[in-house]
């Protein structure tokens, strides 16, 4: 059944029409991926952003020390707890454990101790105190070597944060590149790092937004593979952090930036808080509900 919820997180994903997201859930039996697919495919709505709703409130962070660092986003229900002294010292006390124990994957950072009990209980005890629901969502670390350079970015308080790592020792520009990274959003550092299936997927994707350009209909085939190849190649670039153009110059590319300084990107981590968890907006769903008469 399509559901009220389903075609508001279609639309909020998408930016398209109620009427139009119930259309392409019906058309695809309810698959979300899908039904993106296909409003994109009929033009009704452009690539979904991989960062996806920025809905949880919460914060990120960054922290490092020698040769590792470590990003962190916890979650809570409302700003107002994010901002709560009790919280960010709670979070505070989560990055110094992580650094000092580079904890594999969430599983092992839930169970470091955290001053005589696990690092779970101790946000369970927090969610008690506070009376507010706080979840650490995910934590990553970060290595470089010794002729390598972190760069770190928390923007607004942590709503986002970014670490980058850099070869070479021009700490500025690696914290330059953090901002980048913040700001723009990029998925991979080239465009190498890209696998195949998503150029696949994106290419088949923009056959079929052309097959559904009436204006492009009289082309010749090879003027049409070009702007299909032109498109693919834009959504690319798009996603590629050394293909995007630098925030503080506005017309050359990071790549060019970068080999300017005499160096280059080896990796990075971007969290934004919230991103992909569902906004929840009770009137949102009675408009749907009502505008389309899904129960």
């Amino acid at each position: 059944m399509i559901t009220a919820s389903l075609v508001k997180e279609l639309r909020e994903r998408t930016g398209a029409g109620m009427m139009d997201c119930k259309k392409a859930l019906e058309a695809t039996d309810g698959n979300i991926e899908a039904a993106i697919d296909w409003l994109r495919e009929k033009g009704m709505a452009s690539a979904a952003k991989k960062s996806g709703r920025i809905a949880a409130e919460g914060t990120s962070t960054v922290l490092s020390s020698g040769n590792t660092a470590v990003i962190l986003e916890v979650n809570s229900e409302t700003d107002f707890v994010a901002k709560n002294e009790q919280f960010v010292e709670l979070v505070k006390d989560l990055a110094e454990v992580f650094l000092a124990n580079k904890p594999a994957d969430l599983d092992a950072a839930l169970a470091l101790d955290l001053k005589g009990q696990t690092v779970n209980d101790a946000i369970i005890s927090a969610t008690a105190t506070i009376g507010e629901k706080i979840t650490l969502r995910r934590v990553a670390v970060v290595e470089k070597e010794d002729n390598q350079v972190f760069g770190e970015y928390i923007h607004m308080g942590g709503k986002i944060s970014a670490v980058t790592v850099l070869n070479g020792d021009n700490a500025e520009l690696a914290r330059d590149i953090a901002m980048q990274v913040a700001s723009m959003s990029p998925q991979y550092v080239s465009q190498k790092e890209i696998p195949s299936e998503i150029v696949d997927h994106e290419t088949a994707i923009q056959v079929e937004i052309v097959k559904n350009d009436a204006e492009l209909a009289s082309k010749p085939e090879q003027v049409v593979q070009g702007i299909i190849k032109g498109r693919v190649s834009k959504q690319m670039q798009d996603i590629s952090l050394v293909d995007q153009i630098y925030f503080k110059d506005g017309k050359a590319k990071v790549s060019q930036i970068l080999k300017d300084a005499g160096t280059d990107v080896v990796t990075f981590v971007r969290y934004a808080v919230g991103e992909g968890i569902e906004k929840r907006e009770e009137d949102f769903a009675a408009e749907v509900a009502k505008a389309s008469q899904v129960k």
